[in-house]
């Protein structure tokens, strides 16, 4: 590994694609009649295909988890704090699996890709897809990889309901299900947060009614506002306190009659947005945030969760962090109670910390101590 990389770091990684020719059904009624899936590998896979684990990103993320893309580069995958040598998710002791889900903006098949019936990007046109759609994408993939079953599926927010959707679609393809920061459907205020973001978008007058790329355009300032919004609700404030305050970046006489950027905090929000428009799409956004707001495993089953549990066999870890308010503690504890009333093996940890419901991103002392003994026992138990 060069020495221009951490240690605990995987180095330079490549992300690879596969295309698969068979269509895919999804929930919606629709159906794509072929799809390619972008996606990164860490480590290796075992002689007996024991030790494969499925990472799934959150609604901005996507297949770069671990690693660099190139020597120099500043920013590491979004999941750099727990995967690598050493580390819970061990690259010395696992093979590590991440794809773009499907209606991706970042290699998978989705809005950005061109429609085989008329040859032009999908834009508005890409059906909706759903969790339970990506674990049928995904299953696709780790029957391509010679993976018959998981020796875990891991994820936070999104990706940690993508995990609990494994369990119950799939169970005899997935010895544990890691659900950190997550919930077992969004509560009507996340639902709330989505639509604005949404009608931030729509509103653009470059939207075009999602046919931007024809026209030429990208709703920009629609996107960036969907971003803000959504960044305020990722951090708590005990930590946006800490890293901002009230500090402003001029004079503090200067009272902003233009409304330039005077606090520190607007100045972050404002990058924040600015830079996600140029790596991220606006008809993903809206796929995505809607993909959240069906999520509810338990519909199925007349809003029983204990009954969409019954026939899951995989063992959890459940996670949730004190200071994520938007996928708060009680919703974590909701998940594992059903668990426990099914007679299902699950361990459950609360962390305190102030980062918000960003904090499944970060190297936590006592988020990684847990995850860490908790994949140990999974290493152990398949010959990792």
């Amino acid at each position: 590994m060069s020495e221009q990389f951490p240690e605990d770091s995987v180095g330079l990684v490549t992300p690879a694609h596969v295309r698969f020719d068979e269509a895919l059904e999804l929930e919606s009624g629709h159906s794509l009649p072929g799809f390619e899936l972008a996606y990164e590998t860490y480590g290796e896979l075992n002689a007996e295909a024991s030790n494969a684990i499925l990472v799934c990103h959150a609604l901005s993320g996507n297949h770069h988890a671990a690693g660099y893309y190139e020597h120099g580069e500043r920013k590491p995958g979004w999941w750099e704090a727990c995967i690598g040598p050493g580390k819970p998710l061990d690259t010395n002791r696992f093979f590590i699996v991440c794809s773009n889900n499907i209606g991706g903006c970042h290699g998978s098949t989705g809005p950005v890709s061109d429609n085989p019936d008329t040859g032009k990007p999908y834009g508005a046109d890409f059906p909706m897809v759903t969790v339970r759609d990506w674990v049928r994408s995904q299953a696709r993939l780790a029957d391509y990889l010679g993976v018959e079953r998981w020796a875990a599926v891991a994820g936070g927010s999104l990706g940690g309901m993508q995990a609990l959707q494994w369990a119950i679609d799939l169970p005899e393809r997935i010895r544990h299900a890691v659900v950190i920061a997550a919930a077992p459907r969004l509560s009507a205020q996340n639902i709330a947060f989505n639509e604005v973001a949404r009608q931030a978008i729509r509103s653009d007058p470059d939207f075009h009614e999602g046919r931007y790329a024809v026209a030429g355009s990208r709703p920009r300032t629609g996107l960036m506002l969907a971003r803000m919004l959504g960044h305020i609700t990722y951090l708590s404030e005990a930590a946006m306190g800490a890293k901002f305050g009230r500090d402003r970046r001029g004079e503090e006489d200067d009272f902003g009659f233009h409304y330039d950027v005077e606090f520190e905090v607007e100045s972050y929000l404002r990058h924040q947005g600015q830079s996600f428009v140029d790596r991220f799409d606006a008809n993903t956004y809206l796929l995505m945030t809607k993909a959240l707001d069906y999520f509810d495993p338990a519909a199925k089953f007349g809003g029983d969760l204990e009954r969409a549990l019954k026939q899951v066999k995989a063992q959890f870890l459940v996670a949730s962090f004190t200071s994520d308010w938007r996928f708060p503690p009680s919703a974590s504890r909701e998940i594992v109670r059903a668990l426990l009333d099914t007679n299902k093996r699950v361990s459950y940890a609360e962390i305190r910390a102030d980062h918000g419901h960003d904090a499944f991103l970060m190297p936590v002392p006592r988020y990684i101590d847990v995850f860490g003994t908790y994949m140990q026992r999974v290493a152990a138990e398949v010959g990792a």
